[in-house]
């Protein structure tokens, strides 16, 4: 799931031409500018884009330079949301059109490390992207479980799917769990242009967290989904569940060693990946075990929750 190469977004006028004043005009300023000569010029370029750094070791994702604050760093067509919010926990206003953005969040204090998805606690948050095809309510499964374990976790659902089973986002919810948007219909957002990309971003799961397909999001994803009131979630540690071998899933004993031999940078205030359709929620029993076993703690499940996610996270 690596190798996508990035867009990047074209100037926005930002050297503007400045008229020249007629000669009789500078004539009479002339005595002006010249008491002025030693006068701090005014320049009217923006700063450095947050341009996106090469693939990195993990997965493939780019990350963001240090300096970008706020955020450091196929699928079938994108489908279009009928009117108004039908409960679902799926956003939708009819209209693929960029109308009535709502305003960007402000920029919390500090440095938001989207990898860590703002976990400052300490602890290790458990995610499940994407949708339990052959069984939707595999998912409310695996939260009871959680919960019953006083676990919480955060469910990145494709919004397709999360709409048509709109009581799987209530009851993840009413579990205690975090749901997230995790597209509309799966499809690599820095390859779409700017319609489809935000359609996929705004038709997805209503709430203020989003984690792009593969991870991967450029400063035009970032700044688009900013617009549309969400932060970038990713990970620290990806369990590769996802990958077949031969034909066969990852299984459970490896997907298990990829947590147990993590680094402790990765787990501590970390995020672990893991998917809906896999063999990751058979893992979770005995990737909870060795956690523990090793002085590691898990974030806490305090109850209901709402679609609004704080930062930083409350684990």
């Amino acid at each position: 799931m690596s190798g996508y190469g990035e867009l990047f977004r074209r100037g926005r006028g930002r050297h503007r031409r400045r008229r020249r004043a007629p000669l009789k005009t500078a004539a009479a300023v002339s005595a002006l500018v010249t008491c002025s000569a030693f006068a701090v010029h005014a320049v009217d370029d923006d700063q450095e884009d947050c341009v996106p750094l090469p693939a990195g070791a993990k997965g493939g994702r780019r990350d963001l330079p240090a300096w970008c604050h706020g955020h450091h760093a196929a699928g079938a067509p994108a489908g279009k949301g009928g009117p108004g919010d039908a409960g679902d926990g799926v956003a939708r206003d009819g209209d693929s059109g960029h109308r009535d953005r709502p305003a960007a969040p402000p920029a919390p204090e500090g440095v938001y490390d989207r990898e860590r998805c703002g976990n400052t606690s300490g602890r290790i948050l458990l995610t499940l992207d994407d949708w339990p095809y052959n069984d939707p309510e595999r998912s409310v499964r695996i939260g009871a479980q959680l919960k019953a374990q006083g676990i919480r976790a955060a469910f990145f659902l494709i919004g397709k799917f999360a709409a048509q089973y709109p009581q799987i986002t209530q009851q993840l919810r009413q579990q205690g769990h975090w749901v997230g948007n995790h597209s509309y219909t799966h499809r690599h957002l820095p390859s779409l242009d700017d319609d489809e990309m935000y359609d996929e971003i705004h038709n997805g799961v209503a709430g203020n967290l989003l984690r792009p397909p593969y991870g991967d999001a450029g400063e035009r994803e970032r700044e688009t989904a900013a617009e549309l009131g969400f932060r970038i979630c990713n990970w620290t540690i990806d369990t590769h569940d996802w990958e077949k071998t031969q034909g066969h899933a990852r299984s459970v004993d490896d997907i298990r060693a990829s947590v147990r031999d993590a680094t402790p940078d990765e787990k501590r205030n970390g995020v672990i990946l893991g998917h809906l359709f896999s063999n990751f929620p058979d893992a979770l029993p005995d990737i909870v075990s060795d956690l523990h076993a090793q002085g590691y703690q898990i974030c806490r499940n305090k109850g209901p929750v709402t679609d609004k996610v704080s930062y930083p996270l409350d684990c």
